[in-house]
């Protein structure tokens, strides 16, 4: 079984000091002994935000954990996203609360492992669910 990581989950094991430091190292070998680990281009491209970080970083993370990046998304990808972030707009405003939190690409992640018959690990597992109810989610 093939597992996609949301960049949170990468993001708490680079950060040792993190709270759920331990928890995101669990989950990735727990989840490296069933099969395959994938992130998508957007979260390559978001891990190159922290601080610090250089394209050779990443590459070299990636290479050394055996998680393969997946630059390809395809239309099927990028619908199913733009579906997810209508809805999630949608119930916001039902809310009352007219300010969208989130960002696009939280939904290209989720349509990304949605579409691929991935799981998504995660650890921001509730706007997912409710984005996308047929993913199957794997929290810290």
């Amino acid at each position: 079984m093939t597992a996609a990581i949301d960049t949170n989950v990468i993001v708490g094991l680079w950060d040792a000091e993190h709270t759920l430091h331990r928890a995101a190292r669990q989950i990735l070998d727990a989840a490296f002994a069933r099969g395959r680990l994938v992130i998508s281009g957007v979260v390559y491209a978001e891990l190159l935000a922290a601080p610090g970080r250089t394209e050779a970083f990443v590459d070299r993370f990636c290479e050394e954990t055996g998680i393969g990046v997946e630059w390809e998304l395809g239309e099927r990808v990028w619908r199913e996203a733009g579906t997810a972030y209508q809805g999630y707009v949608a119930r916001r405003r039902k809310q009352k609360d007219a300010d969208v939190r989130r960002i696009l690409a939280d939904f290209v992640i989720g349509a990304h492992a949605l579409v691929r018959g991935y799981k998504l690990l995660t650890l921001d597992a509730g706007v997912y669910a409710a984005s996308f109810p047929r993913l199957a989610i794997v929290t810290v």
